[in-house]
């Protein structure tokens, strides 16, 4: 491993682990690179961004309920005020009035939405966003200002991997888009720098993830409500926990166990505006929904009462040697290489087996290892990366808007991945001609939003990018035309871009 007096060695670390250094960091940051990144793992605990407009998931689903019921009150209303006649006999829906989204159960008693403070939260002000869209700007506001702040970003970029493995989709409903941010905060952050079994738990039986892959829909056949609804199992949940979450595609189970584990699954969902079973918006194991009896997995019999049926099945799935191993995989890909060295995979692999799956353990591995330091600079930035890594450079404090708009352009924005498998963690997503054409569009606009503020284009290269500046670079910036050119070349630049 390159001694810790390499000035390049600190200079790969911020720029692998972490999301990029920020001005004035310099050759201290550099030479203490490594001890702060094991501090970090040492602190534990990912920290929570503050400023987020909730406390957690259950004052959010009763706000996202208060929201849901006034749609519902203004929609009647708006029906009730149609003129009916010939023309039109039941007041339906006529041109030029928009229909509204509906509520989560149709039929459902609405309830007085103007009794407390979710209620007045739930209507915006003329100008304002409706309540499930300004939730999730809020969240995704007060998530990058955390990362603008992060020391190193070691922890954050940790975080942006666990919660891209255990994807949410933001805009398949009102509920994933007002939850993504509280899943991540409640699901994800609290197991960074714990243990992966721990994680997997919170992530399966979160709300969010429970409406995003349809386990509010699952049924068990033989369960009282089975048997009185005639509906049976939804098996998303169960195969993505096992193809995405834990085993990997290849990790040896069958058709079969899918549709078992989905049978175990049954009953975690989600507690209904009537809070008959548990508080509006939180999780919940409904027995009504469970399907009896024990179920096989993987050649193992789960007789489990209830609602320990799962976690005994998610705690075995944690620990198997095919999960330590997919896990290893991915987490090298995401930092080191696209093609992970086998090697250092089989390292992380057997840490997390003798671990326990101790997620600082396995960090630890990959911090401590030659392969991990001295792998060459071939991970094209993320989309997200790029911004931090840009942001933190210039300076830029961003709103709303200077955050949706370059991750939209460049095709990552917060948790809204295409499917469950997440966003691509490869060049090849990345780095078509198209991307970086959007790429050089967006790094234009930063240099011209910054070119009062960063009056030395050079000295600022030579400072974020420090040892691992070309001569090509240097000569490259400081021959640009303008200050705005100078800057979007130093942020297009291969050292900048490659980590």
């Amino acid at each position: 491993m390159a001694g810790p007096d390499d000035p390049r060695t600190g200079a790969v670390a911020l720029q692998r682990f972490g999301l990029g250094p920020r001005p004035g960091q310099g050759e201290a940051m550099r030479r203490e690179a490594r001890d702060r990144l094991l501090a970090e793992l040492e602190k534990g605990g990912a920290p929570q961004p503050p400023g987020a407009p909730f406390p957690g998931v259950t004052e959010i689903g009763r706000a996202l309920f208060a929201f849901e019921d006034q749609q519902k009150i203004e929609r009647e209303a708006k029906r009730a005020a149609m003129p009916t006649g010939p023309e039109n006999p039941q007041g339906m829906q006529v041109a030029g009035v928009a229909p509204m989204a509906g509520p989560d159960r149709p039929g459902a008693e609405a309830r007085p939405a103007s009794q407390n403070e979710t209620a007045r939260a739930a209507r915006p002000r003329p100008d304002e966003p409706a309540l499930p869209f300004r939730t999730y700007r809020d969240e995704v506001k007060a998530r990058v200002d955390l990362a603008l702040a992060a020391a190193t970003g070691f922890g954050e970029r940790l975080t942006m991997f666990w919660s891209n493995h255990f994807c949410i989709g933001a805009t398949k409903s009102n509920i994933g888009r007002i939850m993504a941010g509280v899943y991540e905060r409640e699901a994800i952050r609290p197991h960074v720098f714990g243990r992966f079994e721990d994680m997997l738990i919170a992530a399966e039986s979160h709300p969010a993830m429970l409406d995003f892959l349809d386990n509010r829909q699952s049924i068990g056949p033989n369960s009282p409500a089975g048997r009185r609804r005639g509906r049976g199992l939804n098996e998303n949940l169960a195969r993505e926990i096992m193809e995405l979450h834990t085993l990997g595609i290849s990790g040896g189970y069958s058709q079969g166990d899918v549709t078992n584990l989905a049978r175990i699954l049954t009953g975690w969902t989600m507690a209904g505006r009537d809070g008959r079973l548990g508080f509006p918006g939180s999780f919940v194991f409904n027995p009504g929904l469970h399907e009896p009896g024990a179920t096989p997995l993987l050649g193992r019999p789960y007789d489990q009462p209830d609602l320990a049926q799962g976690v005994a099945a998610l705690t075995d799935l944690a620990h198997h040697p095919a999960t330590a191993h997919f896990i290893a995989t991915k987490l090298v890909r995401h930092f080191v290489a696209d093609d992970p060295p086998p090697k250092l995979v089989d390292l992380l692999a057997s840490t997390f087996r003798q671990s326990g799956g101790d997620l600082p353990a396995v960090y630890r591995a990959l911090i401590g290892s030659d392969e991990a330091w001295r792998a060459p600079a071939t991970k094209l930035r993320s989309p997200q990366e790029f911004l931090f890594a840009s942001y933190r450079a210039t300076g830029l404090q961003p709103n709303f808007g200077q955050i949706l708009g370059p991750l939209q352009a460049m095709g990552q924005p917060f948790w809204q991945p295409s499917g469950p498998n997440g966003y691509a963690d490869t060049n090849a997503a990345w780095a078509s001609a198209e991307g970086i054409k959007t790429r050089i569009d967006v790094a234009a606009g930063w240099g011209r939003q910054r070119a009062n503020a960063v009056t030395d284009p050079n000295g600022l290269a030579a400072d974020v990018i420090g040892p691992l500046l070309s001569s090509e670079t240097r000569q490259t910036v400081a021959r640009a035309e303008s200050r705005p050119q100078a800057i979007a070349l130093l942020l297009m630049s291969p050292e900048f871009q490659r980590r």
